[in-house]
């Protein structure tokens, strides 16, 4: 695959024997690997490191695979998953793909199958996902993560970088603001609702027309915040 360079994949499994021979392959293979022994920690990673994929065990210590998954998706991640499980009960694979799982592998499994699964999502995932995110006169460049407003650049900070594409990446979803948190500075972050405030109020300032009377980035009483990708009547 020419273009693994700089890819990175997230290891979620509690078998030491499978972890460290599935890194080691996808290492030799180009990727770059991040590693969790139980799903509380496999969560934290997925939120905080940006890994392109996870290759996910169900069966695992803190949180399973399902709770994993589960969080990732309520709190808005779209990071491609593929799990890894002994059980291949046609319910338990219904189970996964309805978390979102975009593959189900079931244990004992071929390694050649795995990384050509693996290949497999993210070439769809580059294929169906944009790098470029827009609303009004503003631009946002995933890869680059270069912001323009009327084609001039906006100075972000990473915080505000992240907040901004998780906004506009999700159009119309109200988020609260530990979902807000999670999304911008991390899961664990013990970061406060003022803090969201300040940092939404600075989005405001920096791409609404009016930031005193806001269109796009709304506050959604008693709930949190959302962006609205078409003005609201």
């Amino acid at each position: 695959m020419s273009d693994k360079k700089g890819q990175r994949v997230l290891v979620v499994e509690d078998d030491l024997s499978i972890l460290t021979g599935l890194s080691m392959s996808l290492r030799y293979e180009g990727f770059e690997v991040l590693q969790a022994q139980d799903g509380k920690a496999g969560l934290q990673k997925a939120l905080d490191e940006a890994p392109d994929l996870m290759v996910l065990d169900i069966m695992m210590p803190q949180l399973n695979g399902y709770e994993v998954m589960e969080e990732l998706r309520k709190r808005g991640s779209t990071l491609p998953v593929i799990v890894l499980s002994a059980r291949g009960m046609e319910r338990d694979k219904v189970t996964g793909l309805d978390l979102g799982a975009d593959d189900y592998l079931v244990k004992p499994f071929g390694l050649q199958e795995l990384l050509a699964r693996i290949r497999s999502v993210l070439r769809r995932r580059e294929r169906d996902e944009p790098q470029v995110l827009a609303f009004d006169d503003t631009r946002i460049d995933l890869r680059s993560k270069h912001v323009t407003r009327a084609g001039a650049p906006v100075e972000l900070t990473a915080q505000e970088f992240k907040l901004l594409a998780h906004f506009v990446g999700n159009p119309g979803r109200t988020f609260s603001r530990d979902e807000l948190l999670s999304a911008a500075w991390g899961y664990g972050y013990e970061g406060t609702a003022r803090t969201v405030d300040n940092f939404v109020s600075q989005l405001r300032a920096k791409f609404e027309k009016n930031p005193d009377e806001p269109v796009r980035f709304s506050t959604v009483r008693g709930l949190g915040y959302r962006f609205d990708a078409e003005p609201r009547s």
